[in-house]
């Protein structure tokens, strides 16, 4: 089999619609936009969120609170999914997201103290709760606040 010789599978490929070639066709002279209409003009329609002059969904609901566009979104790691590196290793936000522990570190990865460690480690992060560096400290490790 060669290049020129493909194929597509048989009933995969549709042909397009032809509008507006003739009443034989089935979508002649109004082109399968019925009779009038804001839809049927040229460049008719609405816009998205358009409720056709109800107030719309994003108008109605109240509006509560401030978001901070500056504030960091950390991505949080329990201290006892560390167990899975072994004693010695230096654990960056690099490292957890080639060992699979965090898919992203938005803004940084920051530790929280649930769980136990048993190992001596050194870890590098952008946060970590006390509790957390106590346990660290407590099993022989390091912290490093980066």
């Amino acid at each position: 089999m060669r290049l020129h010789e493909l194929k597509p599978a048989v009933g995969s490929r549709k042909a397009p619609k032809r509008k507006g070639r003739g009443i034989g066709s089935g979508l002649g002279k109004t082109a399968g936009k019925g009779h009038k209409g804001q839809k049927a003009r040229s460049g008719g329609g609405v816009r998205p969120g358009f409720e056709g002059g109800q107030q719309p969904l994003a108008r109605r609901m109240p509006k509560r609170g401030f978001r901070n566009p500056l504030k960091k979104e950390y991505t949080i790691v329990n201290l006892g999914q560390l167990e899975i590196f072994e004693a010695g290793t230096e654990v960056t936000p690099e490292t957890l997201l080639v060992a699979g522990v965090v898919k992203s570190f938005r803004d940084g990865i920051k530790i929280l103290g649930t769980g136990e460690l048993t190992k001596a480690l050194t870890v590098k992060v952008n946060g970590i709760s006390q509790s957390a560096a106590e346990k660290i400290v407590a099993a022989g490790g390091k912290v490093e606040v980066i």
